[in-house]
């Protein structure tokens, strides 16, 4: 397909997605469509889209955003069906979204914990164009879509449509912002919201580097103070309503700094 990374210097394949869902929820809701477009650094692109039966009532107010109905995806296969070949896909890669350090990541990394599959995170860097725009131009995908590229986004939350616009308003970020360095591990950084340990930012770093909490009734305190003086809070985390990413890392500052 295309041949063209503009000013983005590549050292390995970069991913950008995007996920249509039953709605908001990271640990309840799923897959209606994800569309994927892979750049190797040469610029070769491969792109993908595919919907998703995600066995459950897709809500009508969903519907009414992406125009995925249940009858739509009714004969489509489910996420268990396409795992294996698209972690593959994602294997050895920096991944790039929109909104996607909060929303689609660690949503897809709870469809793949529920199909027994863990989706790697370590040694990955993820650019979050959301966050770019917002630091840069603080405006929404349509927005930035006309604002970086000139032309009006047709098409607006159909995955692949708006999964070209992210790419392209991330071409068009490098063009119009001679700060930004046209490289992952710097746009990467940039990118991350504020200064997160997890990828929802319920886990933060302070202005000493130290892990605190970022929501809750321990908002601001240390996480290695609450975990050895109220082990129940983590037991509390571990079963309640949180994204895996969090758990994972919460997981494993109880191993850094209590050792079990």
């Amino acid at each position: 397909m295309h041949n063209n990374t503009g000013k983005l210097r590549l050292e390995r394949p970069l991913i950008i997605f995007d996920l249509e869902t039953t709605g908001t929820s990271i640990t309840h809701d799923r897959i209606v469509e994800i569309s994927v477009i892979k750049v190797h650094p040469d610029g070769y692109r491969e792109t993908r889209t595919r919907r998703l039966n995600p066995e459950m009532h897709i809500p009508e107010a969903s519907t009414a955003v992406h125009h995925i109905t249940d009858e739509m995806v009714a004969e489509e296969p489910t996420f268990r069906q396409v795992a294996k070949s698209l972690l593959e896909m994602f294997e050895g890669c920096d991944i790039a979204g929109y909104n996607s350090n909060k929303f689609d990541v660690p949503l897809l990394m709870e469809e793949f914990g529920r199909v027994g599959l863990n989706f790697e995170i370590a040694g990955r860097r993820f650019i979050d164009v959301q966050n770019i725009f917002h630091k840069k131009e603080q405006r929404t995908l349509i927005a930035a879509y006309k604002f970086y590229c000139g032309r009006n986004l047709e098409d607006a939350h159909s995955a692949m449509a708006d999964t070209e616009a992210t790419y392209e308003v991330l071409l068009g970020q490098l063009e119009r912002y001679e700060d930004l360095v046209p490289e992952v591990d710097f746009l990467a950084e940039f990118s991350a919201s504020g200064r997160n340990v997890d990828l929802a930012g319920r886990i933060v770093l302070d202005e000493n580097d130290v892990e605190i909490f970022n929501f809750g009734k321990h908002k601001g305190r240390a996480v290695k103070d609450v975990l050895r003086r109220e082990p129940s809070f983590f037991d509390w985390i571990m079963q309640g309503d949180f994204p895996k990413n969090t758990k994972d890392v919460l997981r494993g500052l109880r191993y850094k700094y209590l050792k079990k």
